[in-house]
């Protein structure tokens, strides 16, 4: 067969539960011999507009490529173009971000199949990339490995399946509620220890690094995958604490592809209490997760709180507190409990990193602007140790791997890491008096910055619990 009758069909689809992109143009590929090229450009398609922030949240993608008519073609180099990348809501954090490319499927089984695509770059503020496909089928682009719907019902089964099998009164399952779209609002309940800890996942839906964290921390104390069996650190937190685990909080969005948002477009990070008195929070109106985890939250009480999320700038794992809050600022307690959980969690895992993060406010006067958010809420609310994790969508500066960067099974590893953490916080997360001379100094609280960069780094906008500036600000 002639070249020149060769006929190759790329379609690009974003169908799949939490794709999102928009095709705006694709070049007719372009053949010389048995090589093809050709350009295919894209927007990300943003979040509901938020009221609150006055933005229409985007940064976060998933898309899938199909390719047919190869069978005489043996490289089809691909070059693919977010057309908007200056337009999403951290611009800034595009640098150093590296996409994520699989020709395997969205299943648990080929999560390590994720690769890094290096040859990623900022071009004239669009984001760029190129792939060589070799062989007819699909592959798929995101900016994180997708965690679909059927896999949070999945784990949601397996969870029930577990807990059913342990004959145990106090572990169940329960719907807290229902999101705006009639999807249920799940949370794992374990343990029969003293203390309370509730662990919250994927507020923002487009941090899908969260959910993997949830599974990981899941599988290990109800041994999914291992026919029950636990091992005896496990047993011991399950006798230390009532865990209370919701591994998504914002299925809505998360369905949808957003970023930040669920479908009417609240930032669940945004509604845990009141700061405008012309935008009630939450309300079952708009924010019904974040309401039905609160109500819970107020009948069981809560020893230890930790809100897990991804963020686009640091390429670190890192953990932000309720630094300069009323709490905070009353004692010395939260600081040391803070660094003392920091210090116990790099022990366990060598992804944790004290030095960089969100530095704090200035003053709790600036603090008490972001006391809608979840952390500095519950810490407040219940006089608890609360933290927001926050994991890269980039390369992981502390044990760097540039060929797959932060990924779905390292998220998975750190879930269940939090267990010897928990493990090591027990005696003193209500303890009185100054526990804290116990501590070594290397285990004390340190003011995190988010200059890692010597030369050239540039803050982003946001500063503050992720927050962002609508452009025109």
């Amino acid at each position: 067969m002639a070249m020149t009758s060769v006929v190759i069909k790329l379609s690009i689809t974003a169908s799949h539960d939490g794709g999102n992109i928009q095709l705006v143009s694709q070049t007719e590929p372009i053949v010389s011999g048995r090589t093809a090229k050709c350009t295919v450009k894209l927007n990300i398609k943003p979040d509901v507009y938020t009221d609150f922030e006055k933005i229409a949240h985007m940064q976060y993608f998933s898309f899938r490529t199909f390719v047919s008519g190869l069978e005489d073609i043996k490289i089809f180099n691909v070059t693919y173009v977010i057309d908007n990348a200056d337009k999403v809501s951290y611009p800034e954090a595009w640098p150093g971000t590296t996409i994520c490319e699989t020709s395997g499927s969205l299943e648990p089984s080929d999560d390590h199949l994720w690769k890094r695509n290096l040859s990623t770059k900022i071009v004239d503020g669009k984001l760029t990339w190129q792939h060589v496909h070799t062989t007819n089928g699909s592959t798929f682009f995101s900016y994180f490995p997708p965690y679909t719907y059927n896999r949070h019902l999945k784990l949601i089964a397996d969870c029930a399946s577990s807990i059913a099998s342990k004959r145990d009164i106090n572990y169940k399952i329960e719907a807290l509620g229902q999101t705006l779209q009639g999807r249920e609002i799940e949370c794992i309940v374990v343990g029969n220890g003293d203390k309370i800890a509730w662990v919250i996942h994927r507020q923002h839906p487009g941090e899908t690094m969260a959910e993997f964290f949830a599974e990981g921390l899941l599988h290990r104390i109800l041994g999914i995958g291992k026919d029950g069996d636990l091992d005896d650190i496990t047993k011991k937190v399950l006798d230390q604490y009532r865990i209370y685990i919701v591994p998504c909080m914002c299925p809505d969005g998360a369905v949808l592809g957003h970023l930040r948002t669920n479908n009417v477009g609240a930032n669940l990070n945004r509604e845990w209490a009141t700061v405008n008195p012309e935008y009630i929070a939450p309300s079952m109106e708009r924010s019904p997760e974040v309401y039905a985890v609160l109500k819970k939250m107020d009948e069981t009480g809560c020893d230890f709180f930790l809100d897990v999320h991804g963020d686009e700038e640091l390429p670190y794992v890192f953990l932000s507190g309720a630094e300069k809050t009323p709490l905070w600022e009353e004692s010395e307690r939260l600081k040391y409990l803070h660094g003392y959980f920091v210090s116990c969690y790099q022990r366990a895992n060598s992804d944790i990193q004290k030095a960089i993060g969100y530095p704090p406010p200035d003053s709790t006067e600036d603090a008490l602007k972001y006391i809608n958010v979840a952390t500095n809420q519950v810490s407040n609310r219940f006089k608890c140790l609360g933290l927001t994790l926050e994991m890269p969508y980039k390369d992981c500066e502390t044990n760097s791997d540039p060929s797959v960067g932060w990924s779905p099974e390292r998220s998975k590893q750190l879930g269940s890491s939090l267990v010897e953490t928990l493990d090591s916080m027990h005696p003193y997360l209500r303890a009185e008096g100054e526990f804290w001379t116990e501590f070594s100094e290397g285990d004390h609280y340190v003011e995190p910055t988010d200059n890692f960069k010597e030369d050239g780094f540039i803050m982003l906008t946001k500063r503050f619990y992720s927050d962002v500036r609508p452009h025109d600000a």
